[in-house]
């Protein structure tokens, strides 16, 4: 049974940082490209950062400069170091596999094929 599952989350400051995990199991990862979403209240989901099996990563407008995505295969392990967090950062962080090797990352939801449940950030002012 494939699963990802997200651990990190919780309530901080706004100027903190904080490092979100992705935990996948039930399948080899290592050539999918891996990535974090989020959805905050009333809001549609949105593509935070990706990264692909050579490593090549992307990431939104939002977070660039802010954020970091790595991972460790021999691991199965994915993680989102977030700094400088805002207010409007406040979301539920969803960890998601698109299997396949690719050339380049997608912003897609759709292509993606596995999701875990989230995790709650919440970012005070």
């Amino acid at each position: 049974q494939v699963q990802l599952v997200e651990s990190g989350g919780g309530l901080v400051q706004a100027g903190d940082s904080l490092r979100l995990s992705c935990a996948a199991s039930g399948r080899t990862f290592s050539s999918d490209t891996m990535a974090w979403f989020r959805q905050a209240p009333g809001k549609e989901r949105e593509f935070v950062t990706a990264i692909i099996w050579s490593g090549i990563v992307g990431y939104a407008d939002s977070v660039k400069g802010r954020a970091t995505i790595s991972r460790d295969n021999a691991k199965n392990m994915v993680y989102l170091q977030m700094e400088s967090l805002k207010p409007e950062d406040t979301a539920v962080y969803y960890c998601a596999a698109r299997p396949g090797l690719a050339s380049k990352y997608s912003r897609r939801e759709s292509d993606y094929a596995y999701w875990g449940q989230g995790t709650q950030v919440t970012v005070s002012s």
